[in-house]
């Protein structure tokens, strides 16, 4: 479908240049050094798809060859936009049948609050590391410690940078996960293997994450989040959760079926609208909300004032204003056209071109797992897509690395440590736009805070550099 064999390295730099330069002008330079408003996102990749179809036309290509490329990409990005449009009916049918507000009513009951940052991490670890999602962690039991953390008035930034580690950590770490599967797969590593070698990455990754959001912490910084004010803040927002909707144990059903269709490797979209229609028939059994109400939950998300009921403060539950078809509209319109761009690079094969000119200046161990590091990187960052990312790497890498003595489980290693990890990162890529949409917080204001990813690629770099668990004279 490319005609990369006649481009020359400039060429295939060029749209990719400008894609990362004007994402560094919008995202970066106006807010931090011009002091002005970030540049929409969506815009932004508009900008960079209408660039790079101009230049490819400039280069020769008809508008229909470069139709058909960017038809057939945005096509391969319909699985994640129907996660996408299933993670906004799961929010809006959890809140309305009763599921997440009783969650956060009993999560304000159980969790320390001057220690939340760090409970917040460790749960999200013990769910992804079950059910192996990081979207369906951080859609679930993430969004519930996000409300907490706005009860509370805690910082929001190290909370959702918490709920991104620790749901990142189980999309890595668990035999459940796609990309787990996928990078072991691409690789041609087998899945213990790989997430063994990962465990020299992320283990300690994991235990300074940690480690930093107790120092985080408001008892350990001697402070402490409950003032004069908080009390009574909480009073309230218990009462009015309870006066608003009634709490019992068969409202863990949807939770428990999202578990189960984990386990059980059922696809992910119909375990979540399985879910979200199953939270429809407890909210229809247990609240007092109309049909009417309930199906506007599932379209346009859920509002405090469907409910008739009277509370003295109904802005303590705001929280609960969310979800819906509609929730992340905006991150599937950024999805699809950063697919769309993606398209119009394929046209000229931008990446095979500048990754077969990397293979050919690399000539040490430590210079082929650096180069496997960066250029998983690059590809992630470019494709936004880190299925794509896995095979493209694995398929030019898997030779140099036998012919090096290098174990393929560090490649498979090095595929999810700059690729899944950075994922999350960066603001344009379906991870960022979906934990932006999900959590209320953007990509670039959690991400100082987000340290398990952090950390983890600091040290897979120090480890190629180093050769430190490369293990070196090993081949598959």
């Amino acid at each position: 479908m490319n005609d990369s064999r006649n481009i020359t390295l400039t060429q295939a730099l060029i749209p990719l240049g400008f894609f990362f330069l004007i994402l560094i002008f919008g995202l970066f330079i106006q807010p931090v050094i011009l002091d002005a408003p970030m540049l929409p996102l969506e815009i932004l990749i508009m900008l960079a798809l209408t660039f790079s179809a101009t230049y490819l036309m400039f280069l020769g290509y008809s508008w229909n060859t470069i139709q058909v490329h960017i038809t057939k990409k945005v096509g391969e990005s319909i699985g994640v936009i129907m996660i996408l449009f299933s993670i906004g009916v799961l929010i809006g049918s959890w809140i309305v049948s009763g599921t997440i507000p009783m969650l956060i009513y009993y999560g304000i009951s159980l969790i320390d609050p001057d220690w939340l940052y760090i409970f917040t991490f460790l749960i999200c670890i013990m769910f992804s590391l079950l059910t192996g999602t990081s979207w369906g962690s951080a859609g679930t039991i993430g969004l519930v410690m996000i409300g907490i953390a706005q009860i509370y008035e805690a910082d929001l930034f190290i909370t959702a940078g918490a709920i991104v580690g620790g749901s990142f950590f189980g999309d890595k770490m668990s035999p459940l996960s796609d990309t787990t599967n996928v990078a072991s797969l691409a690789s041609e590593v087998p899945l213990f293997d790989h997430i063994r070698s990962m465990v020299y990455t992320t283990g300690p990754s994991a235990i300074i994450a940690g480690l930093i959001y107790i120092f985080l912490s408001p008892k350990f910084q001697g402070g402490s989040l409950v003032v004069e004010q908080t009390p009574a803040l909480i009073a309230e927002t218990m009462a009015g959760l309870r006066s608003m909707f009634h709490f019992n144990v068969l409202l863990l059903l949807p939770l428990f079926l999202v578990i189960w269709g984990s386990l059980t490797k059922k696809p992910i979209v119909l375990t979540l609208l399985g879910s979200a229609w199953l939270a429809m028939i407890l909210a229809m059994i247990f609240q007092e909300f109309t049909l009417s109400d309930i199906l506007t939950s599932f379209n346009k998300g859920f509002s405090i004032e469907m409910s008739s009921r009277s509370i003295e403060d109904k802005e303590v539950l705001n929280i609960l204003n969310r979800g819906g078809l509609y929730g992340l509209i905006e991150g599937i319109t950024s999805c699809i056209l950063i697919f769309a761009f993606i398209g119009t690079l394929e046209v000229i094969g931008a990446l095979e071109v500048v990754l077969r000119k990397v293979m050919t200046k690399l000539n040490t161990k430590k210079q082929v797992v650096v180069a496997a590091l960066t250029s998983t990187a690059l590809t992630n960052l470019t494709t936004s897509n880190q299925y794509a990312t896995s095979f493209i790497i694995g398929e030019t890498f898997k030779k140099k690395f036998n012919e090096m003595g290098i174990d393929r489980k560090v490649l498979s290693r090095s595929i999810e440590d700059a690729g899944t990890m950075l994922e999350n990162l960066a603001p344009w890529t379906p991870s960022g736009i979906f934990m932006a949409g999900t959590l209320g917080v953007s990509a670039l204001e959690y991400a100082p805070y987000q340290f398990l990813s952090i950390i983890n690629i600091v040290i897979a770099y120090f480890f190629a550099m180093t050769g430190i668990a490369c293990f070196y004279n090993k081949s598959k």
